[in-house]
């Protein structure tokens, strides 16, 4: 998603300090100190407009949020939403996801959410995907043994790259949906993003993989 640049965006990113981060790198080891209390720490890279993170950590105040996006308005614009409601447990990055392990230590993170990115269709653009192994090394070092990456996507392409890619890994697969809303048991919970409640009113699929490093993951 690409929106034209806002002339309101930057200034309101530079006068709320309180809610998000334009240097993570700072934080490295001390994203706690971000939020009112202690707790395990989730991350969305790509958040867009931050329909998912806002409403996890709505869901789950025993958790913390931190959603990541590299543009400026659709930053922006999510930090509007949380300016409104001033969740204690949301803290927002404007910065490149590809930076992770230098925005948060080893172990520092309990999840990941990897929520309908940019499939990079072309062969000479995979290391550009999310789930490209470049990445998974990164997610693996900031991640605790037992944590958990959330993959959902409707191109069907990206989705079964992700899952050789993770499988090339030696990642443990919990969960592979090849229709999330079809088969997703009742009472389990779902929250959707934009695109997700876009494409599934389509009639489209919606792919999502469970997946983590060790068998502690999947248990």
């Amino acid at each position: 998603m690409r929106l034209r640049k806002k002339p309101w965006a930057e200034p309101l990113i530079k006068a709320s300090s309180e809610f998000i981060v334009t240097k993570p790198e700072e934080y490295q080891s001390k994203w706690q100190t971000r939020f009112s209390k202690k707790a395990p720490i989730y991350i969305e890279i790509g958040m867009g407009k931050g329909r998912f993170i806002i409403e996890m950590a709505q869901k789950h105040p025993e958790k913390n949020f931190v959603g990541i996006e590299l543009q400026t308005t659709i930053t922006a614009i999510a930090l509007k939403k949380q300016l409104g409601l001033r969740l204690p447990n949301l803290q927002l990055i404007r910065a490149n996801g590809s930076g992770l392990n230098e925005y948060f230590a080893p172990a520092e993170v309990s999840g990941i959410y990897l929520n309908f990115s940019d499939p990079w269709p072309k062969k000479r653009q995979r290391k550009r995907r999310l789930t490209y192994r470049s990445f998974l090394k990164q997610y693996k070092e900031v991640m605790k043994p037992e944590g958990i990456i959330e993959f959902k996507t409707d191109n069907r392409g990206l989705f079964e790259y992700s899952l050789v890619s993770m499988n090339n890994f030696g990642m443990f697969f919990k969960e592979v949906y090849l229709d999330l809303h079809e088969s997703l048991e009742l009472g389990k919970e779902n929250v959707m993003t934009e695109y997700e409640e876009k494409f599934s009113k389509k009639g489209q699929p919606i792919y999502k993989i469970e997946a983590g490093f060790t068998p502690r993951s999947i248990k």
